[in-house]
Order: C-alpha cells, then structure tokens, then sequence
C-alpha cells in the first residue's frame, strides 16, 4: 500500500493550491485514483467510492466540522476536525476472528499508519491487554452499532436509500 500512498502523498483535491503547499511540492490532482493506480469500488451508502484493495473500508457521512486554532489569527481555518459517522464497514472475511461476523482478528490484519510522516505495519502484539477480559459485545450498547458486512455480501443486496 506504500507505493499507492506515496503515488499521491503531496496532491490536493482544491485546484487553488495554496502557497504554503505549493512551497513544499504538493500539486492539485484531479484524479486519484487514476494517480495512485488504486482501484475505486462503488459504496453502498455513500457517493464517494471505496477503495478495492483496501481489506477493510468504512463509508461515512460527515456529521460536522470544527475549525481548529481559531485563537490564533495567522492559522485560524488553516486546520479542520471532522466527525463523521460511519454508515458501513466492509471487512474481508480472512480477517474476521474466527467464531465472530462482526470481530476483526488483530493478528490477521496489519494495518498501515503513519506516524511522524513515516509508513508502518503493525507488529505482532507485545503484551496481553487487561482489557480482552471484558466481553467485546458489552461495548455493543455504548457505540450503538450493527455487526459489519463481509464485502462482496452487500453487494447483491438491494439497499434501502437512506434520508
């Protein structure tokens, strides 16, 4: 996914580029998909497409947003916090704890993150956590949320248009 990701690293959707960006090399890029060579995936709930090779996917609605830095006139607007919530997930079953539909087994999927402008996989767990004694469907009534879809399995379901 590196080569993906770097493919369009220092691109912008905003055909204006701003200054600052323009001084440390990003460009508008129309296209992304086109751009990194990955392949778009039309979503069920949402407009944008998701994104094929990525194993696991979430489709969102954007729920707000809230300018960042506000107190300080020279970055005011220069830096938004989105909340969206998520609509559907989508996780290839060869990543599904084994027993669970709606459990993904964190020894099968090593997702990318960065950090410190750096890629990384993560590595096998170091230590057992305190909290794996608590039942993982008990969380279910906080966060409200269904079990997630296999991807491919929604794709032949007809779905109902959301208001």
């Amino acid at each position: 996914m590196g080569s993906y990701i770097n493919a369009i690293a220092k691109t912008t959707g905003t055909p204006a580029v701003p200054p600052l960006k323009q001084a440390l090399g990003y460009e508008y890029c129309r296209d992304k998909f086109a751009r990194s060579g990955l392949t778009p995936q039309p979503s069920d709930l949402v407009r944008p497409p998701r994104i094929t090779e990525c194993p696991v996917q979430m489709e969102a609605d954007v729920m707000g947003t809230t300018e960042l830095m506000q107190d300080d006139s020279d970055r005011a607007g220069l830096i938004l916090a989105i909340e969206v919530k998520i609509v559907r997930t989508h996780v290839l079953d060869e990543l599904r704890l084994p027993g669970h539909k709606n459990r993904i087994d964190p020894d099968r999927w090593r997702p990318m993150i960065m950090s410190f402008q750096e890629l990384y996989g993560l590595a096998p767990k170091k230590t057992a956590s305190t909290l794996t004694s608590i039942d993982e469907e008990k969380y279910r009534g906080l966060t409200q949320s269904d079990p997630v879809a296999s991807v491919g399995i929604l794709d032949n379901i007809e779905t109902k248009e959301r208001e």
